[in-house]
């Protein structure tokens, strides 16, 4: 039986990322993403769903997103879903889901007098060396 688990998710971070290492030293974050759904009810009226999904990456992409994001920061993530399963102390069996991070990419986070009012931490690391003014930036 075929089977395919891929997960492309666009959104805010919900917290500020959680760094951590692996006895190996390989990095570890984790993160929340809200996505948004609106739509318009039988009634006319505008309606919104948000979605809290909980995200983890590993290694050089856990550093990145660790060093330049922070809770609202926009982030598209592209992944695989997980499932854990656990048992608490008390005897309650527990589970979730979570979005394992394959790859990434920095989204804008508004118009250009919003960017530069922003913390460094916010603002989309340059592709190259060249310092790139906003007013080249397509978006």
């Amino acid at each position: 039986m075929a089977s395919f688990n891929r997960v492309i998710l666009l959104g805010n971070l919900t917290r500020d990322p959680q760094l951590s290492y692996t006895p190996n030293q390989m990095a570890v974050v984790e993160f929340g993403l809200a996505t948004n759904r609106k739509w318009t009810g039988q009634d006319g009226s505008e309606k919104e769903d948000v979605c809290f999904v909980d995200c983890k990456a590993f290694g050089k992409r856990a550093e990145n997103i660790n060093k330049y994001c922070d809770k609202g920061s926009p982030l598209l993530v592209e992944g695989r879903l997980a499932f854990h399963q656990w048992q608490q102390a008390d005897g309650l069996k527990r589970s979730k889901l979570e979005v394992v991070v394959e790859n990434f990419t920095f989204m804008p986070i508004g118009d250009k007098e919003q960017l530069n009012n922003t913390p460094a931490k916010n603002i989309k690391p340059p592709k190259s060396d060249d310092d790139i003014p906003f007013d080249d930036i397509p978006f």
